[in-house]
Parts: structure tokens; C-alpha cells; sequence
């Protein structure tokens, strides 16, 4: 296909499609503090580079593979009483390492670690793009099918109950989610920074919006400007992607949060 000859029109559908998955996705990660969650998973993805290059499998699968198992692990854990905060950061830390010392024992092997840890959004390829608006459409059709579920157990575990609603379910659905957006987002802005773009568009919507939804296509919209100015401003001043999709994203929420900026009543 001509129109996705170049690598800029490339670069831009895969920034977008990863705000696409991340813009509702990350309102719940705000809403329930899961922010450590998110960096928790996103770190565990290079021990997935590291399988599915051991294994000459497709980058993709090890990623979600290994992000997939760190979600379960946690959840596990978590139920069982463990600190949240103490355990997420334990696994954050020895996913992250585990993985660059896995990767140096790869033999014959050579991998941009760069890349991998701060996205590469200008060598997405089509089959890439595919790849993220694919699992963009998955992440967006269990939010849409689960979305009150999800609300009712976001708000409290006894109002899910008495909704007949497993929370503990709805938390799962939330992890599993979680983890595919991250296998999609590590090319587009590595896995030092995917947490940024699930939190920082979220919680800069989340002081406009008046309802959830508003929230959510908010985050979004947002997500979205993020992604397109740090494409053209990593292109036009020679700097790296992921860290320019960031850090547009942190100069809107910076902006929003100026004194006197106008703001909805929530009366």
C-alpha cells in the first residue's frame, strides 16, 4: 500500500493506534492507582524480548507472553495479602533487570536495547501497525463489553458485590488488558515510558471531563495530539520518539493544570 510507504505516515497510524488502547485504559489505571502496575508489566516485556529471541519466536508473542504471566503473578499475589506498592516495585525492578541480563546471554545475537527501552516508533513497520491497531480494537471491545462492570467494581468491591459482579474478575480483565496494550506500545515508546502515555493522558482528561466516558475520549483525543506532535517534533529537531510523545503529553497535562484554566462543574 502506497500511503504507508513512508515511514512518517507509519510512525504517526502507530502512535495514534497505541492512544487509542491507551486513552480508556489508562482512565482506569488513575482511577485505581494502578500506575506502579503499569511499570510493573511494561519492565517484565524485555525478559520477553529476551524469550522470543531465545526461541526465535516473534517479538510480540514473548512480550505479551511475559507480560501476560507478570499480570497473573501480580494479581496472585496481591490477593493474598501481599503490600501492593512494596510488590509491584519488586517486580518492576527484577522484571527489568532479569531481562537486560537474559539479553546479554543471548549468543550471536545483537538487539537495540535503546529501542526496546525507549521505542522506535520510526521503524514501525505495516505489519507492526497491524499489530497495534489489532490489539488496539481487542483492548476497546473488552472495555466497551465490560465497561459498567468494570465502573461498578472500580468504585467498590461491596457495591460490585451487591451488582452480582465479581471485582476480583474485573480486576483480572483490567491486568489482562493492561498487558496487551503494552506488547502493542513497546516499539512506539518503549518500556520505560508506556506507563507515561496510559497515565499522563488520563489524568490530564480527568480535569476537563464531567463523566467516565468524557474521561475516556478525552484521554484519547489527547493521547492522540500527544502522539502526532512527538512524531513531528522527534523528526523536525532530531530527537528520540517515545521520549517526545512523553513529553508533549506532560506539557499538555502542565498546561491543564495551569491557575485559571477553566475547568467543568461536577455539581
Amino acid at each position: 500500500m502506497a500511503f504507508l510507504d513512508s515511514f512518517l505516515i507509519r510512525a504517526a497510524l502507530g502512535g495514534v493506534g497505541v492512544a487509542v488502547a491507551a486513552g480508556p485504559l489508562g482512565c482506569f489505571v488513575v482511577w485505581r492507582r494502578m500506575a506502579y502496575f503499569g511499570d510493573a508489566t511494561a519492565h517484565a516485556a524485555i525478559l520477553g524480548v529476551a524469550l522470543a529471541l531465545a526461541l526465535e519466536a516473534p517479538i510480540f508473542g514473548g512480550v505479551l507472553v511475559v507480560a501476560l504471566g507478570m499480570a497473573a503473578t501480580i494479581a496472585t499475589l496481591a490477593g493474598r495479602g501481599a503490600a501492593t506498592d512494596t510488590l509491584l516495585g519488586v517486580m518492576a525492578h527484577s522484571g527489568l533487570a532479569t531481562g537486560l541480563v537474559a539479553v546479554s546471554f543471548l549468543p550471536n545475537v545483537r538487539i537495540d536495547l535503546m529501542g526496546f527501552l525507549l521505542g522506535d516508533i520510526l521503524a514501525v513497520t505495516q505489519t507492526d501497525l497491524l499489530l497495534i491497531w489489532g490489539g488496539a480494537a481487542a483492548v476497546l471491545g473488552v472495555l466497551a463489553w465490560r465497561w459498567r462492570a468494570l465502573l461498578t467494581a472500580t468504585l467498590g468491591a461491596d457495591l460490585a458485590h451487591a451488582a452480582g459482579i465479581d471485582p476480583d474478575r474485573e480486576r483480572m480483565v483490567l491486568m489482562l488488558c493492561l498487558a496487551l496494550v503494552v506488547a502493542v506500545a513497546i516499539k512506539v515508546v518503549g518500556v520505560l515510558l508506556i506507563g507515561a502515555l496510559l497515565l499522563i493522558p488520563a489524568a490530564t482528561a480527568r480535569r476537563f471531563a464531567r463523566t467516565p466516558e468524557a474521561m475516556a475520549a478525552g484521554a484519547i483525543a489527547l493521547g492522540m495530539v500527544a502522539a502526532l506532535a512527538g512524531v513531528w517534533l522527534s523528526f523536525r529537531f532530531d530527537t528520540p520518539t517515545g521520549p517526545s510523545i512523553v513529553c508533549v503529553a506532560a506539557g499538555l497535562f502542565a498546561v491543564a493544570s495551569l491557575p485559571g484554566i477553566p475547568v467543568p462543574s461536577r455539581s
